[in-house]
């Protein structure tokens, strides 16, 4: 793999369980029993000779759903749980994120807050890419022959959507370093997956592409959907509009499955070629970090692993952590 200079780059050939995500000026890092988010502050005042601001870790337990009843445990179910819960912790890093560049006179941004912003943007997000493809699929439905072109312009133009969807915030430079921490999470994550030396200068080998990625997670969602709606046929619009509601669970757990068996064969050849169009993918949602943006990733994964040791994870402790963002 290279990082699209013909310069190779190295990569990781096992799974550890570990997740993260990229967050405001910082990286949050999800182990078995732990979760640390590491985020760089702002630069002290009136400091111009380009001096860095400190590094603040904060680190919490962690105590899974999945352990909780067996019922969470269950293959599809354990996806949806999984999702539910990263979901939880991100928002929780974000707000710690976003904290971290208020000055300090500031008053915090309230949890609540933060829970309001990420209710809209799941309800954003069903409504773009499941309700506004049936919808206007919908519109031309009597100009097509059969049940089965539906649903395939429908997939296709929903696949369409997400792709421009990508890309458009690809373009947005306010981003940009979010996208490079990132690339930060996934580099750190195959540096330590190689049994390699946690270091900035050892981490920026690696290639910022991961298998257990959720840009690839959400490729997969969409072309999942696709074959999960075809059995529905053709009913009224109201049927199909709540359909693709309440099929998002499912289809979320489907696609985790597929994402995890993915990352747990990446070393099978066809395997890769099947995941290659996700990792593709990721050059939009991700940009090669630099050494300090490296060291803050660094610094959330140890202080995870100063709580816990992967490498004694057993496969029931693995559920939950195999999407790394």
């Amino acid at each position: 793999m290279s990082d699209g200079g013909g310069k190779p780059l190295l990569t990781a050939s096992r799974d550890a369980p570990l997740g993260g995500q990229a967050v405001l000026e910082g990286v949050m890092m999800r182990g078995v029993s732990t979760w640390a988010v590491a985020v760089r502050k702002p630069a002290p005042e009136g400091s111009d000779d380009g001096t860095l601001g400190d590094v603040d870790v904060h680190s919490f337990p962690l105590v899974s759903l999945a352990k909780r009843r067996r019922i969470y445990r269950w293959p599809v179910i354990r996806g949806v749980v999984a999702l539910v819960e990263s979901l939880g912790i991100g928002m929780r890093a974000l707000g710690i994120s976003a904290n971290a560049q208020l000055p300090e006179e500031q008053k915090d941004i309230s949890s609540g807050a933060w829970a309001g912003t990420v209710a809209v943007a799941v309800v954003f997000a069903i409504g773009l890419f499941f309700v506004v493809p049936v919808g206007a699929t919908s519109l031309i439905k009597h100009q097509l022959s059969s049940s089965f072109l539906f649903w395939a312009v429908e997939g296709c133009l929903r696949t369409a959507i997400f792709l421009g969807y990508l890309f458009l915030l690809s373009r947005i430079r306010d981003l940009r370093r979010v996208f490079e921490y990132h690339g930060a999470e996934h580099k750190v994550i195959s540096c330590f997956e190689a049994d390699d030396q946690l270091t900035p200068e050892r981490a920026k080998l690696y290639s910022r592409l991961h298998p257990r990625c959720g840009t690839s997670f959400l490729l997969i969602v969409m072309i999942l959907a696709i074959f999960v709606f075809a059995p529905i046929g053709l009913p009224v619009w109201w049927l199909l509009v709540l359909t693709r509601i309440l099929g998002v669970p499912l289809i979320a757990g489907l696609s985790f499955e597929v994402i995890k068996w993915a990352g747990r064969n990446r070393r099978r050849r066809w395997v890769q070629l099947l995941m290659y169009p996700g990792l593709q993918l990721q050059r939009l949602t991700t940009r090669e970090p630099d050494l300090d943006q490296l060291a803050v990733s660094i610094a959330a994964l140890q202080s995870v692993l100063a709580v816990e040791k992967p490498g004694e994870a057993s496969a029931e402790d693995m559920v939950g952590v195999e999407v790394v963002a």
